[in-house]
């Protein structure tokens, strides 16, 4: 999982700028399926920050590193940004299938990893997926407070039905649901979380996620993809973000992909999470009302593929 030497900028001021105590970290994931969305979000982010000249990305992704490069670096001349190569072995033999085959794709486990594959002197980042935009300073939510032992934040959905979450082989088996005793755990959503990376690595919180993923190898206890590990690691143990930081669930359910209202209140970030995307909507004429709010952001106006 080490940074990809053949495609990681050489730029002498980039390399010192990654640790520097004014950058905002934000770490994503980066492929060909899904760079369109990507690049939406990236331009999002750098359009309503008050200093985009302090945001350094840091790109994950596990093939035709040269490629998204160069789709990244045409598109913004200017972003700070590195590149790491994620092994998709480091993570294949543990992946169970799920309701989406979408979600069994090893890039969506490397949330798990930013902690090995980051600088150390990296020492809290954003993760953001590549279906959302925003329409707020990133920076506000960066400088979430963590308290004094939280690892992550994200918004939490106490009203969600949680025990929906794992199956009831999980929920019967008491050596396995007592691991939520003396927690009052909350759904969250793991496409947007502030994590601070001393504490992961303190807590060596992917190997904890990692050995659920051997449970559910052995005993099948969820049906979604990489969010219950998460969930059974820190649900409960969170630091709270407001919901306006993750307005999710835009793409639909994951079967369907139906068109969904924004949530009452405030918004600092749209979240397609779901199966439908809004570029797919758009190419296909069928956009749903929100799809119009991700439109300005689409650098890739036609059906675009980099492997064309």
């Amino acid at each position: 999982m080490d940074t990809d030497s053949d495609d990681t900028n050489t730029d002498t001021d980039t390399d010192t700028y990654i640790c520097s105590e004014e950058a905002v970290h934000v770490a994503m994931t980066l492929d060909t399926t899904y760079i369109r969305g990507s690049m939406a979000a990236i331009l999002s982010v750098l359009q309503h920050s008050s200093c985009p000249q302090n945001i350094f990305f840091h790109f994950v992704c596990s093939s035709n590193a040269s490629l998204l490069r160069a789709a990244i670096s045409n598109s913004f001349p200017y972003l700070k940004f590195h590149l790491y190569h994620f092994d998709n072995a480091t993570v294949s033999g543990l992946i169970s299938t799920s309701i989406r085959s979408a979600l069994d794709c090893p890039l969506n486990y490397a949330r798990s990893y930013l902690a090995n594959l980051l600088p150390l002197c990296v020492r809290r980042v954003v993760y953001l997926d590549s279906d959302l935009i925003l329409v707020d300073d990133i920076a506000k939510l960066a400088a979430t407070p963590l308290g004094q032992t939280a690892v992550l934040a994200a918004p939490q959905y106490c009203n969600a039905n949680f025990t929906a979450y794992f199956t009831q082989t999980f929920w019967s088996n008491p050596s396995l649901s007592l691991t939520f005793a003396n927690r009052e755990p909350c759904y969250f959503n793991t496409g947007v979380m502030v994590i601070d990376l001393d504490r992961w690595r303190h807590g060596d919180y992917t190997r904890k996620i990692e050995e659920w993923m051997e449970v559910q190898k052995r005993t099948r206890i969820y049906e979604l993809g990489s969010l219950p590990p998460f969930l059974l690691v820190f649900a409960g143990n969170i630091a709270t973000v407001d919901h306006r930081w993750n307005q999710h669930g835009l793409g639909g359910d994951n079967f369907r992909g139906l068109c969904r209202d924004l949530h009452p209140g405030p918004v600092s970030l749209l979240h397609w999470s779901g199966k439908g995307k809004p570029w797919v909507r758009l190419d296909a004429n069928r956009p749903c009302p929100l799809d119009a709010l991700w439109a300005p952001y689409d650098l890739l106006l036609t059906p675009f593929s980099l492997d064309s």
